[in-house]
This record gives structure tokens, C-alpha cells and sequence, in this order.
């Protein structure tokens, strides 16, 4: 199938590993041109020289931390800058940290709003009057599983991602009439750096170890392993594409099967 991306202009959020940078890579490959964001100048940079070198195609690297509330607005237009356009927007960042509720002062809940949900609204809101010159704009906001299926110890997670389901939803309907589609991904169990994060809190709360936290996790999806990195990218690049072109306001679990309401 052509996805109809060549020469395509991307920002991809957050992409300097794991999930972000699986799609960057992939959208790469599929011939557009790409900015690949991250907090590390290192990190970003290399992450851009290792797409290049793969694809032959045009990859940007550019640092910001996306949490940062004066962020968004430089790393739009700078992605305009060298782009020339903007075609897709991947609004995707690290998750918070974990824990159970009681243990989260305030100013620890005001960072994770800021990384797990302000952050889309301030991508969105900076790339929109360059999305409305595209003839096929599309914004893919990346979440989890966790939206549906709360997770125990993740509870700012949990809480928070729920907001920007609801804002991509909203946004599907005000802004549908623009042709401009909105949709997003809840990723469940993958083999990145966060699950690795994630296991290894596990292990210590549980006097457990990583390789008996993942082997338990992955008891509990049907298809009985985790997911890969490529395997979220073949379904983030697919909806981002002019391909999917009548799919819009969808809240898509890549799961493995994980999510047990039939809704």
C-alpha cells in the first residue's frame, strides 16, 4: 500500500528513543521529511544521523523538553524553518513518574500535567496556523493503555493521559470541518526504555526482580509477549497518513489484546 508520505513534512515529539523514535524512523522510510525532538543534544542528534544513515531520507534533530511551557512555540516554527511546512504532528513525551497517590506533592502533580498533557495542547496549539496550509494535516497524540485500563502505582499516568484522549477527541469534532484529522494511540506493554523503568519499580517494591515483573506482565496480554517498537510505528504512521484519510477522532489501543472492556 503507498501511504501517500513521500515528501511529506513531520515533527515528531519526544523521539530521541523508544516508541517517538521507532515512528520517525518509519515515517523516514516512507519518504518524508523529519524533525526528530529530544531533551539530550546528543540524543537528538544521533537519533537524526542513525534515521539519515538508514533511509537516505531528510531528518532534522532539534532539543527542547516539551514539558517546558515556552518550548512548543520554537520548536513548531524552527521545524517550519527547516522543513519548509508541517504536514504531521506527533505530540508524544515521557510518562510521569510512578507511585501510588499520597506520596505526589503538588508540584509533582504540576509536572506531570505539564509533560503528560500540557504538552500536547501547547505542540497542537503552536503547529495549528501551519497545519491549516497542508492539503492533508493530520496530529497523532500518543497516550496509553492506561486511559481505559488503569494501572496500580501509576496513578498520575492514569489521571492525567485520560485529559488528552478527551482533548484529541474534542478537537476531532471542532476542527474536523478543517480537514484536519486528529487521532491517537494507547500504547500497552513495549519493549522500551520506560518499561524497563517501570519493571525495575516493580522489583524493588516487590523485593522482586525485572525478569519476574516482566514475566508477570506479559502472563497478562493475550497475544502473551510484549509489543515492539515497530510494531506501534506501523500503526502511528499509518494513521498519520493521507492512507487513513477517513479515520478520525479514533482512540486506537496497541495492546496486544490488553484492554478487556469490549468498548
Amino acid at each position: 500500500m503507498d501511504l501517500q508520505l513521500k515528501d511529506k513534512c513531520a515533527f515528531v515529539a519526544g523521539s530521541s528513543r523508544g516508541l517517538g523514535f521507532a515512528t520517525a524512523l518509519t515515517l523516514a522510510r516512507e519518504g518524508c521529511k523529519v524533525v526528530v525532538n529530544g531533551r539530550e543534544a546528543e540524543n537528538a542528534r544521533s537519533a537524526a544521523d542513525r534515521i539519515t544513515n538508514e533511509t537516505g531520507s531528510q531528518t532534522f534533530w532539534m532539543v527542547g523538553d516539551v514539558s517546558d511551557a515556552s518550548a512548543a512555540e520554537n520548536l513548531i516554527q524552527s521545524a517550519v524553518d527547516v522543513l519548509g511546512g508541517l504536514d504531521i504532528l506527533i505530540t508524544n513525551a515521557g510518562g510521569p513518574p510512578a507511585g501510588s497517590f499520597e506520596i505526589f506533592d503538588e508540584a509533582t502533580w504540576q509536572k506531570a500535567v505539564d509533560t503528560s498533557f500540557m504538552s500536547h495542547v501547547r505542540l497542537i496549539r503552536a503547529a495549528l496556523p501551519h497545519l491549516r496550509k497542508s492539503s492533508s494535516p493530520s496530529v497523532l497524540t500518543v497516550t496509553s493503555y492506561t486511559v481505559k485500563q488503569p494501572i496500580p502505582n501509576l496513578v498520575l499516568s492514569n489521571s492525567i493521559r485520560a485529559a488528552t484522549v478527551g482533548l484529541t477527541k474534542s478537537l476531532a469534532l471542532e476542527l474536523g470541518k478543517e480537514n484536519i484529522r486528529f487521532n491517537s494511540i494507547l500504547p500497552g506493554w513495549t519493549e522500551t526504555e520506560r518499561i524497563l523503568e517501570l519493571m525495575a519499580f516493580r522489583a524493588k517494591n516487590n523485593t522482586t526482580t525485572v525478569e519476574d515483573e516482566t514475566a508477570k506482565q506479559t502472563a497478562e496480554i493475550p497475544l502473551g509477549r510484549m509489543g515492539r517498537p515497530q510494531e506501534f510505528a506501523n500503526a502511528a504512521v499509518f494513521l498519520v497518513s493521507p492512507a487513513a484519510s477517513f479515520i478520525h477522532g479514533v482512540a486506537l489501543a496497541v495492546d496486544g489484546g490488553l484492554i478487556k472492556a469490549t468498548l
